[in-house]
């Protein structure tokens, strides 16, 4: 993990004012649209429409600009929280791609390795079945067996909550590298990160505790082939401290090791402060 985070972390700190300067201000996220709005109602989302007021899912998507009828990839879909609206939302009329782990990275044992490639090959099925929409409608593929003809041809890529462990896995390079080569000319990625404070110390900015500088992950970016093109403050939780010693994990929902005293506390702070962010692909 320090092979990758030191000198990101040296550049940042030694290029910090070339950096604002060309960081584009704050962004207004365009109007959501019918369908995205309907997507988001849609009574088959009530059992995680909870989680609505912390994620922000229509103004997110929005500030992404993913249009309806787009083919989008969702990189690491995990629990599929947000596979389930992007199904609603694009299975009529565009494509949703799960995009899984290269397996091969070297950041995981045989058993996680068969865990990733089981995940991938049902995740067509997983979204059709929940959605009642026709599984051609949904695909998905680990970024180690990439079919050429899939190159070049996805419209947006999202990255939700799940930088700090490409970080902190130290395979983040490759495997933006290849979200990349998916993207269309001009395609576009859309981070959602949690945010440490812009002064934290390096043990709370290299990924182990959940959290990511700002200004880190858009230096990543722009090196990777990417240009910054706004941030957005639909996820902004200025009462998260960002400090906490056993990560971002104590607050809701894992609310890892709290006392049920602390609890109460913590529900009140809510889900993490997170940054938005969107970036362009360079020719």
């Amino acid at each position: 993990m320090r092979r990758l985070i030191l000198p990101l972390l040296a550049l940042t700190a030694a290029v910090p004012a070339a950096i604002a300067l060309a960081a584009p201000a704050k962004v207004a996220a365009p109007k959501v649209n019918a369908d995205l709005a309907a997507a988001v109602a849609n009574p088959l989302r009530d059992k995680d429409r909870a989680r609505d007021t912390y994620r922000k899912p229509a103004e997110t998507l929005a500030f992404f600009q993913v249009a309806p009828d787009m083919k989008v990839g969702e990189y690491a879909p995990g629990g599929e929280w947000y596979s389930r609206l992007l199904g609603l939302y694009l299975g009529p009329r565009g494509k949703l791609v799960g995009l899984y782990f290269d397996p091969t990275s070297g950041a995981f044992d045989e058993k996680t390795q068969q865990g990733i490639r089981a995940g991938a090959a049902k995740y067509p099925a997983d979204i059709a079945g929940w959605s009642g929409l026709s599984a051609d409608r949904f695909a998905a593929m680990t970024l180690d067996a990439v079919p050429a003809a899939e190159k070049g041809t996805f419209d947006r890529i999202l990255i939700m909550r799940m930088m700090h462990n490409l970080m902190r896995w130290n395979i983040a390079d490759r495997e933006v590298k290849a979200m990349r080569d998916l993207l269309k000319p001009g395609g576009m990625v859309g981070i959602e990160q949690h945010r440490a404070k812009p002064d934290a110390t390096f043990d709370f900015t290299d990924g182990s505790k959940g959290y990511l500088r700002e200004k880190d992950v858009i230096a990543f970016m722009e090196m990777n082939g990417f240009a910054y093109a706004g941030r957005s403050a639909a996820n902004a939780n200025p009462r998260d401290p960002a400090n906490w010693p056993a990560g971002v994990w104590t607050l809701p929902p894992t609310l890892r090791g709290a006392s049920d005293a602390d609890k109460a506390r913590l529900r009140a702070i809510g889900e993490s402060d997170r940054m938005t962010l969107l970036f362009r692909k360079r020719p």
